[in-house]
């Protein structure tokens, strides 16, 4: 069964070395550690209630209201790097998701959870604030490499939603469009041009992944 795993947010943290231009040591504000929450939460547009975004110019938004993960992938980081014991939350995800990864989920893919409806806006591109987190300069590569980068959603109907609540797809209408493929386009591991100009053009992805692409 489709469901809700993991239910996660975040308050903001300043911490590291405002000297230091190490990506390991630096200082930053952040959201990126994610607690678990239980109890149902409410979700709006803009995302889940009492979660936090540093950086609103990256992060956040209509199209980036809610990351969502593969719980699936803990287990292989648990395999790759035993030493950083990642959890549920660990790549600053607010929900994880079980039967859901990247090869099944589609680009406007429209779900109802709870109360709520999402749809699925962009892939998540991982950025040095991953390595940051962890302390390992190689994880954002390696976040890209695998394809185990997550994938943003919409809020397009409000509601409230908890661990354990079953997903049930209501549309996909682009099929074809797995987050794995746009993912292998963004990131050159397909090179057709004709690939980019189709995934530019599907009318559901977010604006600055277009932007991005073009």
């Amino acid at each position: 069964m489709i469901r809700v795993a993991g239910v996660q947010i975040g308050k903001l943290v300043s911490e590291g070395d405002s000297n230091s231009t190490d990506t390991l040591s630096r200082h930053w504000t952040t959201g990126f550690y994610k607690m678990p929450i239980s109890d149902r939460v409410k979700m709006t547009a803009m995302g889940i209630a009492g979660d936090h975004v540093a950086n609103t110019k990256n992060h956040g938004g209509i199209d980036k209201a809610v990351l969502c993960y593969a719980a699936v992938h803990y287990d292989a980081w648990a395999a790759e790097h035993p030493e950083l014991a990642i959890g549920f939350g660990g790549f600053a995800e607010n929900l994880t998701m079980a039967e859901m990864d990247e090869q099944t989920v589609c680009l406007g893919d429209r779900y109802r959870i709870g109360s709520c409806e999402i749809e699925v806006s962009q892939p998540r591109q991982p950025c040095w604030k991953i390595a940051r987190r962890w302390g390992v300069k190689s994880l954002v590569k390696e976040t890209t490499q695998t394809g185990r980068t997550g994938w943003y959603v919409r809020v397009v109907v409000e509601g409230e939603l908890q661990v354990g609540d079953e997903v049930t797809v209501l549309e996909r209408p682009c099929p074809t469009w797995t987050v794995a493929r746009a993912n292998d386009v963004m990131f050159g591991r397909r090179s057709d041009r004709a690939e980019v100009i189709e995934l530019m053009s599907v009318p559901l992805l977010a604006e600055a992944w277009k932007k991005d692409l073009a």
